[in-house]
């Protein structure tokens, strides 16, 4: 029998210019907490960028390596490696199987990618994924548009929110941030 693995929120917010990308650290396999400290959050591309991933660790650690090595090779741009990932993502055969999602954002770009090929940049710099991700979306969004706190503190508060309402996230946050 599979154990579905619930595992993350991850949130991204560019307000002015910061660019901040959270998540929690809760990891668990049905209804049992089997980790409260993971670190999926991480800088890629020598510190030019910041992603996290949501779903199969194992396949969002593969997925980071591998947009890493896309920032590296001739320091190619976010966008760039993104559309690159995707479309290599899409079509292989071994990676197509993956299953995780992954938002990163460099000092002047935020996306979504998924295995589908998608690469989704919002509107408005706020972005989520993850079993918790569309709370932490909605909580973010409401403090971007109702207060004058920085992109941490949104992040950290609508992080905190999330926590409250999805048993999948706790509030064991790994946050990075980059300043343009």
């Amino acid at each position: 029998m599979a154990t579905k693995t619930h595992s993350t929120t991850i949130l991204s917010v560019r307000r002015g210019n910061l660019v901040v990308v959270a998540g929690d650290g809760q990891v668990t396999l049905g209804n049992t907490v089997v980790k409260g400290g993971a670190r999926k959050v991480r800088r890629l591309g020598e510190g030019r960028a910041i992603g996290g991933f949501a779903g199969s660790a194992a396949d969002g650690m593969s997925l980071f390596e591998r947009l890493d090595e896309k920032l590296r090779e001739q320091r190619s741009p976010l966008r760039r490696a993104a559309v690159e990932l995707a479309k290599e993502w899409r079509t292989d055969r071994a990676l197509r199987r993956l299953e995780a999602m992954l938002v990163v954002a460099d000092t002047e770009s935020t996306f979504i990618l998924s295995g589908s090929g998608d690469i989704i940049e919002p509107d408005d710099g706020v972005c989520a994924i993850g079993s918790g991700g569309s709370f932490a979306l909605a909580a973010a969004r409401a403090l971007v548009r109702n207060t004058e706190l920085g992109a941490r503190e949104v992040v950290d508060h609508a992080m905190r929110i999330a926590a409250e309402i999805c048993i999948y996230t706790n509030t064991n946050l790994t946050i990075e941030e980059l300043a343009s």
